[in-house]
C-alpha cells in the first residue's frame, strides 16, 4: 500500500518551515511522497495584498519543484468553500483506496484535536502525524505518531509582515518563491527589485 503524507495549510506564502516539516516526516516514516494541500481561502477574509488561490498554488509548486518526493494536492482549492478535514480525507480515501494517508499536523492542532469535526471517524481513516511547534503542548488522547523535527518559530504571518515593511526574508523562503512574490507585487512588496 502506498504511503502518502498530507500537509495542509494556507501556504500564504509557503516557507522553509513547511518544507522542513514535510521532509523530516517523509524520511522518518519512509513515505512514498508528501502532498502539499492548500486550503481554499474565503474571498472576504483575504487582505488587499494577499495571494489568490492560483498564486498560492504557483508558490507551492515553485517551492517543491526541486524535490521529486513532494507533490501538490488541490482537492480543497478546487472544491472551494470551507473544508472539514474529515470530508476531505473521506473523499481522498474513496478516490485512492490503495493509499494510506498520513495527515501531518502541528502541535497547535494536536492540542485541539478533540474539537475537530467528526474526529472519531477521522482517526479511523488516516494516521495523524504530529510535529511539535514552539509554545504548544502537543498532547492528545487520539493516536498521533510524533516525529521530532528541528523546531523553527516561523509563520507565514511573520513573512508577510517582513515583506510589507521591506524586511529581509532571506533563508525564510525558497528563492523562487521570493522572486515570484516580488514580481507579482504580493503582500505589499514593490513590483520591481530595488537592486540593493
Amino acid at each position: 500500500m502506498k504511503k502518502v503524507g498530507l500537509l495542509g495549510g494556507t501556504f500564504n506564502p509557503p516557507h522553509i518551515g513547511h518544507l522542513m516539516m514535510a521532509n523530516e516526516v517523509f524520511h522518518a516514516l519512509d513515505l512514498d511522497e508528501v502532498r502539499f494541500m492548500p486550503n481554499a481561502l474565503p474571498p472576504h477574509k483575504q487582505a488587499r495584498h494577499d495571494a489568490s488561490d492560483a498564486e498560492r498554488i504557483d508558490m507551492v509548486k515553485l517551492s517543491i519543484a526541486p524535490y521529486p518526493h513532494f507533490r501538490t494536492e488541490l482537492f480543497e482549492v478546487v472544491k472551494g468553500g470551507v473544508s472539514y478535514s474529515y470530508e476531505t480525507l473521506a473523499a481522498l480515501c474513496a478516490r485512492e483506496p490503495n493509499v494510506k494517508f498520513y495527515f501531518i499536523i502541528g502541535g497547535d492542532m494536536i492540542d485541539t484535536l478533540h474539537t475537530w469535526y467528526c474526529i472519531e471517524e477521522l482517526v479511523k481513516l488516516v494516521q495523524f502525524v504530529g510535529v511539535r511547534r514552539p509554545g504548544t503542548a502537543a498532547k492528545t488522547d487520539y493516536p498521533v505518531i510524533m516525529v521530532d523535527v528541528p523546531q523553527i518559530d516561523l509563520s507565514s504571518t511573520l513573512i508577510r509582515e517582513r515583506l510589507a515593511t521591506g524586511g529581509t526574508v532571506t533563508f525564510l523562503l525558497p528563492e523562487a518563491v521570493e522572486s515570484f512574490i516580488r514580481e507579482e507585487g504580493l503582500y505589499g512588496t514593490r513590483t520591481v527589485f530595488s537592486g540593493d
